[in-house]
């Protein structure tokens, strides 16, 4: 049985082929350029749906920020989508906590950190940048804000999600460092029960008609976590960066070796210093490593990027990393390169 992230990339991979009519995957690691038009990438063959969303504002002259705050409420509310909003696997308490940032062409952000009952914290997220002084709310304070601001309470653990967490609860065995491979029985080729710690956040970048960047970065976190655990994700400069002079760049897997190299940023700034954005995001992935050689090989973490010029690129410690993208030139998901 294959590994559920793998599981949705085909299965996404076959639907889009079919509705496209045409080769949907494309080879490592070649990646084009759309010079300057309107473009969104993001984290994840799955997130095809996402990006699709996303074009919708686009294709139609609208802003990449909307853009943005549009596509990645696809997997928000996705109940099958265990790593990201609605379904997302809850932490070792039972609780689903939420953590989300955007960012515009402006260098205004706004974040939300450990949100529970509300299913697109995306948008509280984009509040908080419009509507305060601030740039992040947590907890308590993060889900009063918005209930004051008309967002509704909902139960965010779905069966399945509790069933999963229920079944984890058996050994209660947290090891958040390791990638889902290394948790695989490897004789059986199946995931081994309550073991699988997801933690496949979905980033988006976009560049619309008028070459102004956002981008967006929502995630449930990892499962079984610590209550009160933050990653990357909600982090400006980590988990995701903007810089509409050079680029944007975001990054999924475990947060804590992306927050330890300010990773989002260090992409937009190896941009800002002449590197092409898949150059730039293995040069993030090979300063992890560096950090520490042995614990890199035990776990995942990928970057994609885009800079002004409409050029894109991705990253990774570990194989089987995939981005997606759609512009007017193409509807494609790459195989992205990786250290290992």
């Amino acid at each position: 049985m294959s590994s559920r992230r793998k599981f949705l990339q085909n299965s996404a991979l076959g639907s889009a082929g079919l509705l496209l009519g045409k080769k949907f995957y494309s080879e490592q690691g070649i990646y084009e350029s759309v010079n300057g038009q309107p473009v969104v990438i993001s984290t994840w063959a799955p997130n095809v749906k996402a990006n699709a969303d996303a074009w919708k504002v686009l294709s139609k002259g609208g802003s990449a920020l909307d853009a943005v705050h549009m596509g990645v409420q696809v997997p928000e509310a996705d109940p099958e989508d265990q790593s990201v909003g609605y379904g997302g696997l809850p932490d070792r308490d039972g609780r689903v906590t939420l953590d989300s940032c955007i960012m515009d062409e402006k260098g205004n952000c706004g974040s939300v950190m450990c949100l529970e009952h509300i299913m697109h914290p995306i948008s509280v997220a984009r509040l908080v940048m419009e509507k305060t002084p601030h740039i992040i709310l947590v907890g308590q304070g993060a889900l009063r804000f918005a209930l004051e601001n008309g967002f509704k309470k909902e139960n965010l653990l779905t069966p399945s999600s509790e069933k999963a967490w229920r079944e984890w609860l058996k050994t209660s065995k947290y090891d958040p460092m390791v990638t889902p491979e290394a948790l695989m029985d490897k004789k059986k080729q199946q995931a081994v029960p309550g073991q699988l710690n997801n933690h496949d956040t979905i980033g988006m970048v976009a560049m619309d008609a008028s070459g102004n960047l956002s981008g967006a970065c929502t995630t449930s976190g990892l499962a079984y976590k610590m209550h009160g655990r933050v990653g990357d994700s909600p982090v400006i400069g980590g988990g995701l960066f903007v810089d509409n002079e050079v680029g944007a760049a975001t990054a999924t897997g475990v947060g804590e070796e992306v927050i330890r190299i300010v990773g989002s940023h260090l992409v937009v700034e190896l941009m800002r210093q002449g590197l092409k954005p898949e150059a730039a995001c293995k040069a993030a992935v090979e300063r992890i490593i560096r950090k520490n050689p042995d614990r890199a090989k035990t776990l995942q973490v990928g970057f994609i990027a885009l800079n002004k010029k409409g050029e894109y690129g991705a990253y990774s410690l570990q194989k089987d990393f995939t981005m997606a993208v759609k512009s007017n030139k193409e509807e494609k998901v790459y195989q992205v390169k990786s250290v290992f």
